[in-house]
């Protein structure tokens, strides 16, 4: 599996000759839906979801899957049948090559006067990877990479940190970041490896890459 990160929440994953994209939002580059077999959403907010954006590569890609909660699901309506899949906490399918459970139900409360909405977490390939949208879930399983939201209104250094060693992950990567300047994010490594220091915590540039294994 080869990880490329790309703006913000938005990670690129290639296996076998397919590739799987999870929450390309506004901060995402265009680009990164290029080629996509199938997306993921968490959630509807923005910066995960863009839909003008994913209709239109759904447009040009016949092919393409989507798999989301029902509040994304319900704004992509009209791409046909079989398309867009909702799924929720505790399903699993395949999608890309990649056998992806969910996990979780809501997104991280904000403030308590906003609503909270529907997010739902991906675990690839029998906790490979796993993408928690804008929540701090623990899999009830292993992790073995964990995409860690580094900083979001809903959030503090320290619960994220936090949150890493529940996981227990032997590795992990910054996501989540495009409010941060390099100050914060250096910020974010020095806290992250004092705090969490058997997470592996690493930061990818958007167009880097790496190897999962």
């Amino acid at each position: 599996m080869r990880l490329t990160k790309m703006g913000h929440a938005c990670v690129r994953l290639e296996k076998d000759g397919q590739t799987l994209v999870l929450d390309p939002g506004v901060f995402t580059e265009a680009e990164a839906l290029d080629g996509a077999d199938a997306v993921l959403v968490t959630h509807e907010h923005f910066d995960h979801f863009e839909e003008s954006r994913l209709r239109a590569a759904a447009e040009a890609n016949p092919a393409l899957r989507i798999w989301t909660n029902g509040a994304v699901a319900e704004q992509l309506s009209g791409l046909g049948k079989g398309r867009v899949h909702v799924v929720g906490h505790g399903d699993t399918f395949t999608a890309a090559g990649f056998d992806v459970e969910v996990h979780g139900e809501w997104h991280a409360v904000i403030h308590p006067d906003l609503p909270q909405i529907e997010n739902v977490g991906f675990a690839l390939d029998d906790g490979a990877l796993f993408h928690p949208g804008d929540a701090l879930t623990v899999p009830d399983r292993p992790i073995r990479t964990l995409l860690l939201p580094v900083h979001a209104p809903w959030s503090k250094t320290a619960e994220v940190t936090e949150y890493a060693v529940a996981v227990g992950a032997a590795r992990t990567y910054a996501v989540h970041d495009a409010m941060l300047s390099p100050i914060g994010l250096a910020g974010v490594e020095r806290f992250a490896g004092m705090l969490a220091p058997k997470a592996g915590y690493q930061r990818l540039a958007p167009g880097e890459a790496a190897d999962l294994g």
